[in-house]
């Protein structure tokens, strides 16, 4: 897909949204005071407790920072069911709230901001994204609920239609975030967006039904029972986002061991330093440009930083570890040791099915293994040809498309290269 600067264009508007939103907010609030001072402090307070216990972003290990993880969509679910909670507040302890739009986008996004300090602090991810969605999403909801609501057409609504409103609410709040999140991933990463849309939708079913409930909840609990229902409701989201911190932490590590395994045949001088590295990162911007989903991604990047580990099992070293040129049968028994060195990791079974197949003819290789021999092959090309390295390289690839690397392989590593959409590490 072509990079143009709609995206771009797009995103800008977003955060100029945001921002008009929220200085408009704090201006009618300044204006007309805080009502329900309580209750904007009890709410303001339980988003700022879910943003400070956001997982800490890392980068991939070869320095490809990705959009979302999977799962990992809506990391701070505590600050999104609190927020849009207090977004659908009418009541309070069967007393009707004041609070209105302008006061929960002002709540919401000063605790927002107050519980991601510590991130801008350390320079961590793309912050001021996530505030623009969190902003948004609850202006969202704030504006489909506080008017109507103020102006007395809910009144009519109770017991199970009231709660499914809310529901619906929140549905389509969530619809709207993950069209927003994918708006925003693509302008900053430069990759397609109808994969990006697809990985955030996705992900709604699992943590995103756990934080629409929740919300839904914790706004009829506090209508009835005053903010005594707060702790009684959120202390699952919570106990669920310390899990994913850990879980994020988990992952981490395990791409960190995956990445220093990968770097035994570079310490054991079979491969140049940094090839994998440079291999896992250009098959990520392939595997962008073609499509592929996260958890396809994540397999492909596994895959591609152990391309070579069955060069450890060889008692003579490939010289410069240029498996490209080698003949079929020595390159499939090469791809064949690595697949066996793989599974015993315990890692993923399709890393190891496409490290063993990435020597296999192109019409029978799994889409990730047929990224991975096309660009190992680039990188050993280009390594090699000289000043006109890249060029020459990808016409050697596409002279081969004939019956060793795929044409769409061929031709989306060409437009990643053309968009310098990647900076990849320099050879050697």
């Amino acid at each position: 897909m072509p990079h143009t600067a709609t995206a771009p264009h797009t995103a800008t508007a977003l955060h100029t949204a945001a921002a008009l939103l929220v200085v408009g907010s704090l201006l009618v609030t300044f204006r007309d005071g805080v009502e329900e001072r309580p209750v904007a402090l009890a709410f303001g307070v339980l988003v700022a407790v879910g943003e400070l216990t956001l997982p800490r972003c890392r980068s991939r290990s070869h320095g490809v920072t990705p959009a979302s993880g999977p799962g990992l969509r809506e990391a701070a679910p505590l600050g999104a069911a609190g927020s849009l909670s207090y977004a659908l507040l009418g009541e309070h302890a069967g007393q009707a709230t004041h609070h209105g739009l302008a006061q929960v986008v002002s709540v919401v996004a000063a605790a927002s901001l107050l519980g991601n300090v510590p991130r801008i602090a350390r320079g961590e991810g793309p912050v001021l994204d996530h505030l623009v969605r969190r902003v948004l999403a609850v202006g969202f909801a704030a504006v489909c609920f506080q008017p109507l609501y103020n102006n007395g057409a809910f009144e009519t609504w109770s017991g199970p239609a009231y709660a499914l409103l809310l529901l619906a609410l929140l549905v389509l709040t969530a619809l709207c975030d993950a069209l927003v999140a994918a708006v925003l991933a693509r302008s900053r990463t430069g990759w397609p967006f109808a994969p990006l849309l697809r990985d955030e939708l996705r992900g709604l079913p699992g943590i995103g039904t756990a934080v629409c409930a929740t919300g839904a909840v914790m706004a009829l609990a506090v209508a009835v029972v005053g903010l005594w229902a707060l702790p009684m409701f959120c202390v699952p989201l919570l106990l669920t986002q310390l899990s994913l911190r850990r879980y994020a932490a988990v992952r981490a590590t395990y791409r960190q061991t995956i990445a220093s395994l990968a770097r035994a045949t570079e310490i054991a001088g079979y491969t140049p330093p940094g090839h994998a590295r440079r291999v896992a990162a250009l098959s990520l911007a392939v595997g962008r440009d073609l499509g592929f989903t996260e958890p396809e991604l994540t397999v492909l990047e596994y895959a591609a930083l152990m391309h070579d580990i069955g060069q450890l099992s060889l008692v003579d070293p490939v010289p410069a570890g240029a498996t490209a040129g080698l003949p079929p049968a020595e390159q499939r028994r090469i791809a064949l040791l690595g697949g066996a060195v793989v599974r015993r990791t315990g890692a993923n079974a399709q890393v190891a099915t496409v490290v063993e197949r990435q020597a296999d003819p192109y019409p029978e290789q799994p889409p990730a293994a047929r990224i991975v021999r096309a660009v190992n092959a680039y990188e050993e090309k280009v390594r090699d040809a000289g000043p006109g390295g890249p060029l020459s390289a990808l016409e050697e690839l596409r002279l081969g498309t004939g019956g060793e690397y795929a044409p769409e392989v061929v031709e989306a590593l060409a437009r990643v290269l053309s968009k310098d959409c990647l900076t990849l590490p320099a050879p050697g």
